[in-house]
């Protein structure tokens, strides 16, 4: 009996408030740390994969050819980049415990800025060129709202 007891005081504690949301934080910890350690390895592989692509290109295609699939290469690269912008966003959450919206739009930013370099133009609708302003329009407006409030806060 005094061994339930103890076990039930030990669940009644570690459900307390603060125990609970210690153990949340500790959980989100975890995880963010283990989506860090992922994105550095996708962050490899893609710089690794885009250094094979950009020999193969550069050494081994007719010349003239790396002008066609310039575009592509630029895809690439902001591949790379927003992959960074989100490892940046991993790790400023562990610094902070906060989500920082204005890195997310930034990042966000990156994303639509990649899908307009590498639109095909042939291939594409006008409602897919009104959804991307639109896009666009919303990101930036919300970036400069965010930076409005955060230099009223700073000062």
């Amino acid at each position: 009996m005094n061994r339930l007891k103890k076990i039930f005081l030990f669940l009644r504690n570690s459900f307390s408030d603060s125990s609970f949301l210690h153990n949340i934080e500790s959980i989100e910890t975890i995880v963010s740390k283990i989506l860090s350690l992922v994105m550095v390895v996708v962050i490899l592989v893609a710089v690794f994969d885009l250094i094979i692509i950009l020999s193969q290109q550069l050494f081994v295609s007719p010349l003239g050819f790396f002008n066609k699939n310039l575009f592509e290469f630029f895809g690439l690269f902001l591949n790379v980049l927003i992959a960074l912008e989100i490892l940046e966003n991993i790790t400023a959450y562990l610094r902070k415990h906060v989500v920082q919206v204005e890195l997310v739009i930034v990042t966000s930013l990156i994303a639509v800025a990649r899908k307009i370099i590498i639109l095909d133009l042939k291939k594409t609708e006008g409602i897919d060129i009104i959804g991307l302003a639109l896009a666009v329009f919303s990101l930036s407006l919300s970036y400069w709202i965010i930076r409005k409030s955060n230099e009223k806060n700073s000062d």
